[in-house]
C-alpha cells in the first residue's frame, strides 16, 4: 500500500506541474513551449535542462533554454516582423599578399651590330664594293635580315679618315654607306628597311684613338695608323611591338 501511495503521488505532482506549467505559460507567451511554475520561471530538471512541452518546436526556443536556436525577429517592408535565425558573425575577409614586383626587361639588344673594316668591303680611296666585301655582306648582313624578319631597319653609316679634305671625306664616307645598301638592295633586302648615311672623319674610331696614337707620322704609316677610322657601322633596329 505504502508503494502504491508513492507512485500516485508523484504521478499527481507531474500532473500537477504540467498543470500550472501549461496556466503559467499563458501569462508568459514568449515562454510557450516549455514548463513554467507559479512565479514564471522555466522548470529544469537536476541536470539544469529545460523542460519542453509535448508541442514545442525550434520556433518556440528562448535564450534561457536553447541559445542556438533562438531565432531573431527582422522588420520587413510591409511593417510586419519575419524570423531569422541568428548567423555567426562573418569571418573577416583577408587580402591576398600582392604580386611580386614584374622587374624591368632587359633592354633589347640589337640583332645586327658589326663593324667593317673599309679596307674589307672596298679599294683604298674607293667606293665600290670588292666581291670580298659582296661575300662578307652575304655571311653576316643578308643570312641575319632573312632571319630575323622583326628587323625593322639598317642603319648603314660610313667613316673616313682624318686624310684630305673635310668635305672629300664626307663625300666618300656617304658613297661607301650607299654603295653598301645598293649591293643589299640586289639581294633582296628592300630599300625602305635601310638608312645609309655618312659622317666623314668627324666620329674616328675612339678605341684606337688615331688622333694621339698616330700623332707625327706621315705617308704609308699614317695610312696604316688610321686604318681604324676607315669603317662602315650597320646596326640593326627592331619593329616596335604591337
Amino acid at each position: 500500500m505504502k508503494t502504491s501511495k508513492r507512485i500516485s503521488g508523484m504521478f499527481s505532482a507531474v500532473v500537477l506541474v504540467a498543470f500550472f506549467g501549461t496556466a503559467c505559460a499563458e501569462s508568459f507567451p514568449e515562454k510557450t513551449g516549455y514548463l513554467i511554475d507559479s512565479r514564471g520561471n522555466v522548470v529544469k530538471n537536476a541536470y539544469g535542462e529545460c523542460w519542453r512541452t509535448g508541442y514545442w518546436t525550434p520556433a518556440m526556443a528562448i535564450e534561457e533554454c536553447d541559445p542556438d536556436l533562438v531565432l531573431k525577429k527582422m522588420p520587413t517592408s510591409a511593417g510586419t516582423t519575419s524570423v531569422e535565425p541568428i548567423s555567426p558573425a562573418p569571418a573577416p575577409v583577408v587580402a591576398p599578399p600582392p604580386p611580386p614586383p614584374v622587374p624591368a626587361p632587359a633592354p633589347a639588344k640589337p640583332v645586327v651590330q658589326v663593324h667593317f673594316n673599309a679596307e674589307t668591303l672596298f679599294d683604298f680611296d674607293r667606293a665600290v664594293v670588292k666581291p670580298e666585301g659582296q661575300k662578307i655582306l652575304d655571311e653576316k648582313i643578308v643570312a641575319s635580315m632573312q632571319m630575323y624578319p622583326e628587323v625593322a631597319m639598317l642603319i648603314i653609316v660610313g667613316h673616313a679618315d682624318r686624310i684630305g679634305t673635310e668635305a672629300y671625306n664626307q663625300n666618300l664616307s656617304e658613297r661607301r654607306a650607299n654603295a653598301v645598301k645598293a649591293y643589299l638592295v640586289k639581294q633582296g633586302i628592300p630599300a625602305e628597311r635601310m638608312k645609309a648615311s655618312g659622317k666623314g672623319e668627324s666620329d674616328p674610331d675612339p678605341e684606337a684613338d688615331t688622333m694621339q696614337a698616330c700623332k707625327g707620322l706621315r705617308g704609308s704609316r699614317l695610312i696604316a695608323c688610321l686604318q681604324p677610322d676607315r669603317r662602315v657601322a650597320i646596326e640593326s633596329q627592331k619593329r616596335a611591338p604591337e
